[in-house]
């Protein structure tokens, strides 16, 4: 059987760190819309109890320390599957620039395996076995436009933005959102949340009003170890 899920890139409109919690977690609110960026994973059924992962682009892992290869292994483990699925990768969403391009392809392949494997999973169990892998997959499960809350768990569909030009600019180089995450202390950044605000200006259709509160609590760490993205 062959199966192909479409995976596509994210965007954070707001991204608000309210405190850091005692599990080490922080405490996100964030509006999140899905890009027509996208990968493209093909799936394809193997008698043998194996795992097959082939990428594009020669330098992403194709073992355990991909979330793809994770999320294989997880639903094979978790539900005692025997039968083996390789996956092919066609990589279109640049790596660590911040749109989720890993999680979005575990997110595609937990999809899928429910399908090849009738699993009859729903959305909440998918969004739980997404959170073991990465915080932004939960959200990559249910895609489109998401008020996104706790640590990235809690993701409540709102109103989808309308058709729109967005410029998606990497530079030549690569930021870990881990590594920003870990030298963020949010009682020294000067930075008010403004994710509800946009929810509002979404839901009334306002988006001069969305567009102008637009923002990103971890801008202010990431200039300041990548002074060039400010430019």
């Amino acid at each position: 059987m062959e199966w192909i899920e479409r995976a596509p890139a994210k965007i954070n409109l707001t991204l608000d760190v309210l405190y850091k919690r005692a599990d080490g977690y922080h405490e996100l609110e964030m509006i999140m819309s899905s890009v027509d960026l996208a990968d493209h994973l093909t799936f394809t059924s193997l008698k043998e109890d194996k795992i097959e992962v082939y990428t594009n682009k020669a330098f992403l892992p194709v073992d355990k320390r991909n979330h793809v290869y994770q999320a294989i292994k997880l639903v094979k483990d978790r539900y005692h599957i025997k039968a083996g699925i390789k996956v092919e990768i066609e990589k279109k969403i640049p790596v660590a620039a911040g749109l989720g391009g890993g999680s979005t392809d575990a997110a595609a392949t937990l999809r899928a395996l429910n399908h090849i494997w009738q699993l009859g999973l729903s959305v909440e169990e998918l969004i739980e076995l997404g959170m073991k892998i990465g915080t932004d997959v939960p959200y990559s499960i249910v895609g489109g436009t998401a008020f996104v809350s706790g640590s990235g768990e809690k993701v409540r569909p709102i109103r989808d933005l309308p058709p729109c030009w967005v410029i998606l600019a990497k530079p030549r180089i690569s930021v870990s959102t881990r590594t920003v995450f870990r030298s963020l202390d949010i009682e020294k950044v000067d930075y008010t949340p403004k994710s509800k605000e946009v929810e509002a200006a979404i839901e009334s259709g306002d988006y001069q009003k969305m567009a102008q509160h637009l923002s990103n609590a971890l801008e202010a760490v990431t200039f300041d170890r990548y002074p060039q993205l400010s430019q």
